[in-house]
């Protein structure tokens, strides 16, 4: 009898001893891919705006530079002005539609689809794209912040995030993007690389900054 119950104890004791080492064991550290899931997971969906700057460039020469301020996690919507060699325009986003007029002037506005204020990044749809970037192989450099995941796409990739971006990214063979997250799960700059068949590649480079709440955007009047 004294012998089963210095067993018991023996084996009682060996339990919370292998308890005991269990909880005081380091965590295993996340996998950069968890990292960045973890992030887009527990990114706070309430609308937003943000300060936006935009650059197209081809080689060493810039084609077009976008700043302004848009609404982000819902329909895109926002002001910002449109600069290139040719022009410079001010531009409004509804939801239904995209108005443009050359800066400064009082003349009428120019009305275009609300499919018109999408170049060649889905700004509408930043996680998702994020999501794409990370399960086509996405590598994530975690060096600093923001967390940077980077991978190779092609049109057909980005058009299943957006079907009017990938149709705009078309003409190009593969998409090299580049997409940082920050500590609040937000989608803070995207980077573009897209090369073709023939022709210099051409470089995008989306930053967004001085994020607050939604501002009110309408369509502007005749004058």
């Amino acid at each position: 009898m004294t012998h089963h119950r210095t067993v018991t104890l023996i084996l009682a004791l060996s339990g919370l001893m292998l308890s005991a080492c269990a909880s005081g064991s380091p965590a295993r550290p996340k996998t950069g891919r968890q990292v960045v899931l973890d992030r887009l997971a527990a990114a706070d969906g309430t609308p937003y705006s943000a300060a936006i700057r935009a650059v197209t460039q081809s080689g060493s020469e810039r084609l077009q530079l976008v700043v302004g301020r848009i609404n982000l996690n819902a329909p895109l919507t926002g002001r910002t002005t449109d600069k290139t060699q040719q022009y410079t325009e001010d531009v409004v986003i509804t939801r239904q539609k995209v108005y443009r007029r050359a800066s400064g002037s009082h003349g009428t506005w120019q009305q275009f689809p609300a499919s018109a204020a999408k170049g060649g990044i889905p700004i509408d749809r930043l996680p998702r794209y994020a999501h794409l970037v990370l399960d086509h192989g996405g590598s994530v450099h975690r060096g600093g912040e923001p967390v940077r995941v980077s991978a190779r796409l092609a049109p057909e990739d980005v058009e299943s995030v957006d079907r009017t971006v990938g149709r705009n990214l078309s003409p190009a063979t593969a998409i090299d993007t580049d997409v940082w997250i920050d500590k609040e799960g937000r989608v803070v700059r995207v980077r573009q690389a897209v090369h073709f068949a023939s022709g210099p590649d051409m470089r995008s480079t989306l930053t967004l900054t001085g994020f607050k709440s939604t501002v009110a955007v309408s369509a502007p009047a005749a004058r």
